[in-house]
């Protein structure tokens, strides 16, 4: 990993909230709100985002874990503010403090983590070799 990451570092994305994040299961829309899915695949992209200026060529991120609670509905249309603060760096794993915000509103909090692995190693874990 490149030197300068840093405890503090944040990053941001903002999100519309449109009818393929809502609230399925199997296909069946169970509420037409933002769902906690989506928020999980925000809170990891915003995350991540972090992290990308300083990997190597050989490096990748691969996600460690993801703790959400999600605190309230939003609706079709909605602004959302998805925003991710590094925490804790320790060797090759990141953790970030993750929150999703619409109108100053708190949709969601939760903590993500992810391991920087050589992509060789990556290949190997998923191939089983």
């Amino acid at each position: 990993m490149r030197d300068g990451l840093t405890a503090g570092q944040t990053a941001s994305m903002d999100v519309i909230v449109t009818s393929d994040m809502f609230a399925r299961f199997e296909g069946k829309l169970i509420h037409p709100v933002y769902s906690t899915v989506s928020m999980v695949y925000h809170m990891e992209w915003v995350s991540r985002q972090i992290l990308l200026p300083y990997l190597e060529e050989n490096e990748e991120g691969m996600g460690g874990g993801v703790t959400v609670k999600h605190v309230a509905p939003c609706h079709e249309g909605a602004k959302l503010k998805v925003i991710a603060t590094l925490t804790d760096l320790h060797s090759n794993i990141v953790i970030t403090n993750v929150k999703a915000e619409s109108s100053g509103r708190l949709i969601g909090v939760g903590e993500v983590k992810q391991v920087i692995l050589p992509k060789k190693k990556i290949s190997e874990i998923l191939t089983g070799n």
